[in-house]
């Protein structure tokens, strides 16, 4: 499988801010240790489950199981670089749709930064590319990259705009808990 990196099927950024200050934030530490159940409060009704692994060769991984529009997306991220301050994760993500089953490449990037005030700005950042599976997927099914792109950046963009203040709001709590406990 090859991922189509010069085409993005989706591709959607949201911010929200906390009471905490940057040098209390550690987003990697918060996602590696993330139980389930808070996962969940992140985005409900869509996020459906995750857990953490690692890969063969000892890697952090992280798997979620959502919904994003009419699809159920499994992702596989990979951490390609984990801070306290900045995680880029990497999946080729199983995608079942109502037509089938495909898969697209999915980067997550996980961004805090310090504002005025003693406060931090976080910032959830997911790009989609297609798969050579995935075209040949909509082929299949009669549709263009288009169509499949307008659905999924409304799809996408809705479900990140929703749990964006959510996410940033646990981290908070991750933060301000680690904090008490010192």
């Amino acid at each position: 499988m090859n991922v189509l990196t010069d085409k993005i099927l989706s591709q959607s950024a949201y911010t929200a801010e906390i009471d905490v200050p940057l040098e209390k934030v550690d987003i990697a530490d918060w996602l590696f240790t993330l139980p389930e159940a808070e996962y969940l409060r992140c985005c409900p009704p869509d996020h459906i489950g995750s857990g953490i692994t690692t890969t063969d060769d000892g890697r952090p991984m992280v798997i979620n199981v959502e919904m994003i529009g009419t699809g159920l997306v499994i992702q596989h991220y990979v951490a390609e670089e984990a801070t306290p301050s900045y995680c880029r994760m990497n999946s080729i993500s199983d995608v079942f749709t109502p037509v089938g089953r495909t898969q697209v490449n999915v980067i997550w990037e996980l961004l805090a930064e310090a504002i005025d005030g003693g406060r931090t700005r976080y910032t959830n950042r997911v790009t989609s590319h297609p798969t050579d599976v995935f075209i040949e997927f909509l082929a299949a099914h009669g549709q263009t990259f288009e169509q499949a792109a307008v659905a999924r950046q409304e799809a996408g963009g809705d479900h990140n705009r929703r749990e964006t203040p959510l996410f940033a709001a646990s981290i908070a709590r991750r933060a301000v808990a680690k904090a008490s406990a010192k």
